[in-house]
C-alpha cells in the first residue's frame, strides 16, 4: 500500500505540474501600474497599421460585449486577476503597434493555417487582421528580390522592437542545404541567426520549431533541431503543438504588449500559463481514470461512453497543454472529445516517443512524470487506495473542525 501511495504522490505531485496561480496582491498591484504606464506609452505611438479592432470585430458581428467577455477569458487564460480585464482589452486594440516578423522554415505551415482559420471567426482569429504583420513567407504577395527588400526594410524599420515569429525546425545536416531561402541561396540557419539578433524576442510556433517535431524523428536524415538550439542571447517562447493553438499564440503577444516582456516561462521556455498543467489533470474523461473505466478496444462499451483512454494510448498524463481547456476549431472540440487519445504532440520527441496506439506500460519507456509506466491497472488500484485515504482524511478533519465550531458556539 505504501508504494502505490508513493507512485500516485510521485506521477500527481511533481514540481513541473504545479505552479503559482496566485503571487500575491503587491505582485499583481505592481504589475497593474506597469502595464498602465506600457499601454499609455503604446496609445502615444503611431499605429503601424490603420485597422481599428472594434471595426473589424464589429463587422463579423461580434459586439463590445461579446468582445468583453472574450477579454474576460484571455484575462483568466493568462493566469491574471479579474481587475486587468480592462487592460488586457486595451491590449488588444494596440496589437497594431508591436511589430511582427513570421518565418517560415522546415515545417508544413500548419500553424499559419490554425491561426488563419476563417470558419465564423472567433476573435482570436480576427486578431490577425489587426496584428501588425510586416513580414509573413506564407501569405505575403511579393517574392524574390522584392520580398527580401520587404524583410531588410522591416528588420531595419523595427530594430530591437519586432516580434520573430518562427514556424518550422532547421535542417543542419550537409551545412544546412537541405533547407535554403531568397535568391541568395541563404540557409535557414543562416536565416534564422540574422533576423533573430535585432529581435526583442523570438517566438517559436508549433512543434517542429520547439523541439524539432517530425523533421528530427528519428533517423533525422535532415538533422532538424529547434530554434532554441539555434539562437543564443534572446529571450525566446515555445509555444508547442501540432499545431500551436492560435489562442497561446494570441495569448504570448498580448502579454508583450501589455508588460513589454515575455511571460513566465517552465524549464522548456513554454508559457507557464499554457503549459503548466498536464492535459490529464483538466481531462473531461479524468473522473472515469479515477475509477478505473477505461476503453479496452475501439467500438467497445467503454468508448461509447467516452471512458478513459489511457489503455489505448492516450499520453494525456504526460503531456503539458491547455488544450483541454480551450480545444480548437473556434472551441468545438479536441482530439480526446472526439475519441482519440492525446499522442503528446507539445512534448520534445513527441513522434518517436509517444505517437503510437499504445499506452506507456507496454511501451517499456519511461515517462517522464515517472510511474504511470507501471500497469495501469496497478496504478488504478493505487490512486483508489489513495483517494479513499484523502476522503477519510477529509471526513476526520471535517469532523474535528465540526467539534471545534461546536465548542467554540457553546462557549459563546
Amino acid at each position: 500500500m505504501i508504494d502505490s501511495q508513493e507512485m500516485v504522490k510521485k506521477v500527481f505531485t511533481q514540481n513541473s505540474a504545479r505552479i503559482d496561480t496566485n503571487k500575491g496582491d503587491a505582485y499583481y498591484n505592481s504589475l497593474f501600474e506597469k502595464a498602465k504606464s506600457r499601454l499609455s506609452a503604446l496609445r502615444k505611438q503611431p499605429a503601424l497599421k490603420d485597422i481599428d479592432l472594434m471595426e473589424v470585430v464589429e463587422s463579423e458581428g461580434v459586439n463590445r460585449r461579446d468582445f468583453m467577455k472574450w477579454a474576460s477569458a484571455t484575462t483568466a487564460t493568462l493566469m491574471l486577476p479579474p481587475m486587468f480585464t480592462p487592460l488586457v482589452a486595451e491590449a488588444t486594440e494596440l496589437m497594431n503597434r508591436v511589430p511582427v516578423v513570421w518565418i517560415e522554415l522546415q515545417d508544413c505551415a500548419g500553424n499559419s493555417e490554425a491561426i488563419l482559420r476563417s470558419a465564423t471567426p472567433t476573435v482570436d482569429d480576427l486578431l490577425f487582421d489587426v496584428l501588425s504583420l510586416e513580414y509573413h513567407h506564407t501569405l505575403q504577395a511579393a517574392s524574390g528580390h522584392q520580398a527580401e527588400h520587404q524583410l531588410e526594410d522591416a528588420i531595419h524599420t523595427f530594430k530591437g522592437k519586432y516580434l520573430l515569429f518562427v514556424e518550422g525546425a532547421i535542417p543542419k545536416a550537409m551545412n544546412g542545404q537541405y533547407g535554403t531561402i531568397g535568391p541568395g541561396g541563404e540557409t535557414f540557419e543562416e536565416n534564422l541567426n540574422r533576423l533573430s539578433k535585432d529581435a526583442a524576442a523570438v517566438v517559436a510556433v508549433g512543434t517542429c520549431a520547439t523541439f524539432g517535431g517530425i523533421p528530427a524523428a528519428a533517423p533525422n536524415p535532415t538533422g532538424a533541431v529547434g530554434v532554441m538550439d539555434i539562437v543564443k542571447g534572446k529571450p525566446i517562447v515555445n509555444i508547442p503543438a501540432c499545431p500551436a493553438n492560435p489562442a497561446n499564440m494570441v495569448g504570448v503577444v498580448l502579454h508583450y504588449v501589455l508588460t513589454g516582456q515575455v511571460p513566465e516561462l517552465d524549464s522548456l521556455l513554454r508559457p507557464k500559463f499554457a503549459f503548466g498543467y498536464r492535459i490529464h489533470d483538466n481531462c473531461e474523461r479524468r473522473a472515469h481514470f479515477d475509477a478505473g473505466e477505461y476503453v479496452e478496444e475501439w467500438g467497445d462499451e467503454g468508448a461509447k461512453n467516452n471512458w478513459c483512454l489511457y489503455k489505448m494510448g492516450c499520453k494525456g498524463p504526460m503531456t503539458f497543454n491547455n488544450c483541454s481547456i480551450i480545444r480548437y476549431n473556434e472551441g468545438a472540440n479536441w482530439p480526446i472529445g472526439v475519441g482519440r487519445g492525446c499522442i503528446g504532440c507539445s512534448e520534445p520527441d513527441f513522434w518517436d516517443k509517444y505517437a503510437y496506439e499504445r499506452p506507456m506500460a507496454d511501451a517499456n519507456i519511461k515517462a517522464p512524470t515517472g510511474g504511470v509506466e507501471k500497469t495501469v491497472d496497478e496504478f488504478g488500484l493505487g490512486l483508489l487506495t489513495a483517494t479513499s485515504i484523502g476522503i477519510g482524511v477529509h471526513a476526520v478533519a471535517s469532523a474535528v473542525a465540526g467539534k471545534r465550531t461546536v465548542h467554540s458556539e457553546d462557549e459563546e
